[in-house]
């Protein structure tokens, strides 16, 4: 049993799930730094906070092993108290309670300063983009919105984030500025839905406005967007990545089927056609951009017809990148309403064949950036290679730049001039042009 310290105690900030929470848990850290704490992420700590993802099944049993594995630590004297906050935490909060009762105190995903104030702090109204960043130096989240107004019928995010909630265009240049200072040179827009952004504080769609306020921040080099809802989508935006050099030729828009059956008992709000006309018009006025997608399968009703219409649909498409997911049934959803009628084993089977598909379409299309040149940000260094990508790239989920640091130094958060030499599925290798 460790003797407990007397001194200053060390709060240990962990973090699951999404970028969402990354970006949360920064501002907690922030929160806590200012008030003199002394505060680390996934490291070591007397005290934990953990921060919970409860979108799917996996990532709630994720964040349950996590807090188990933390309150073991408790019980064996190696940290002194385990505060849960997050999304598991907003939806499950009293049978969390009742089942894992050793945790301190649990808090929704709306009580930052009640948290705070467990941890001895209070929260400070004037730290308006003031974060910790646990990100490398280079890159960071830009959370412009919280919450959903999106009415998907298997999304559960509504339930522990609550409604759309855009912040103000003044706030989030304020804090992008404080971010540029600090040697940030990408900035990742996140919200659950950027497209609606604007519509609640300022009675329209203002994403294409925000955007033409942050290139003009010195310093930010790269803008990138994430998580564009297809229906409603303003086609300004379009307009402002192509002509703004500083905004990245990529979106993140998950799309989530084809099949206009589905897409109508998933509410949506589009359909196989419209869906293609969005895409015919993103390639139009943007044709060298990179569009990344989610796709479920499984969705309770989906046939096999169903299925078959969406792998020609991914083969007919050529996405830049593509994630698929097994349909997980969430209780207080729309759709758990609906019965679960797609055995696991061929939602499984199903998510192998459309990635088996992308693969190869991946392949392909990177073959085809040989002997092409790009502009590459160095992420880090990895072994002998340093790690890079291009404005097609995003941290973490897609293609990654090698290039050989055995006779060459690249500073980690430069931007550096490549010549792709060979090409893999994910992977492009590069050399450095003189």
């Amino acid at each position: 049993m460790r003797t407990k310290s007397t001194g200053k105690k060390k709060i240990n900030v962990i973090t699951l799930g999404c970028s969402k929470n990354v970006y949360d848990s920064e501002v907690l850290m922030g929160q806590l730094k200012a008030n003199g704490k002394e505060v680390v992420h996934e490291q070591s700590g007397d005290i934990v906070v953990i921060n919970t993802c409860g979108f799917i099944d996996n990532a709630k049993e994720e964040s349950i092993d996590t807090i188990l594995d933390y309150v073991q630590r408790k019980e064996d004297g190696l940290v002194e108290k385990v505060f849960v906050t997050g999304c598991l935490s907003e939806r499950y909060k009293p049978d969390l309670i009742e089942q894992i009762p050793n945790v301190d105190k649990y808090f929704g995903t709306r009580e930052l300063p009640l948290l705070l104030k467990a941890l001895g702090a209070d929260y400070k109204h004037e730290l308006v983009g003031e974060r910790l960043t646990t990100t490398p130096r280079h890159y960071a989240y830009l959370k412009i919105a919280e919450g959903c107004d999106r009415p998907c019928s298997f999304c559960a995010i509504p339930l522990m984030r609550g409604g759309n909630v855009s912040r103000p265009i003044e706030d989030l240049v304020t804090e992008a500025t404080k971010l540029a200072k600090n040697g940030t040179k990408e900035l990742i827009l996140i919200a659950q839905d950027l497209t609606y952004y604007g519509l609640d504080i300022y009675k329209k769609r203002e994403l294409a406005t925000l955007l033409k306020e942050l290139v003009k921040i010195d310093g930010i080099e790269w803008i990138r967007l994430h998580y564009a809802f297809p229906a409603g989508f303003p086609e300004d935006v379009l307009d402002v990545i192509r002509e703004e050099p500083k905004v990245c030729n990529y979106i993140d828009i998950p799309l989530q089927h084809i099949s206009t059956k589905l897409l109508k008992s998933m509410r949506r709000g589009t359909t196989h056609e419209k869906t293609n006309a969005l895409l015919d018009a993103m390639r139009t006025k943007v044709p060298d951009m990179a569009i990344r997608t989610t796709l479920i399968c499984g969705y309770p009703g989906e046939t096999e017809e169903d299925f078959q219409e969406m792998k020609a649909w991914v083969q007919e498409q050529k996405f830049d990148r593509l994630g698929c997911f097994t349909y997980s049934h969430e209780e207080n959803t729309h759709a758990y309403n609906l019965e679960d009628n797609v055995p696991e084993e061929v939602k499984q089977q199903r998510v192998e064949e459309i990635m088996e598909i992308q693969s190869q379409i991946s392949y392909d299309l990177n073959q085809e950036k040989i002997g092409k040149q790009f502009k590459v940000m160095i992420d880090r260094k990895e072994g002998d290679n340093f790690i890079g990508r291009t404005e097609y790239d995003s941290p973490d989920v897609d293609n990654e730049v090698l290039i050989s640091a055995i006779d060459t130094y690249l500073p980690v958060g430069d931007f550096v001039n490549i010549e792709i030499i060979e090409a893999y599925e994910f992977d492009l290798i590069g050399k450095v042009i003189d």
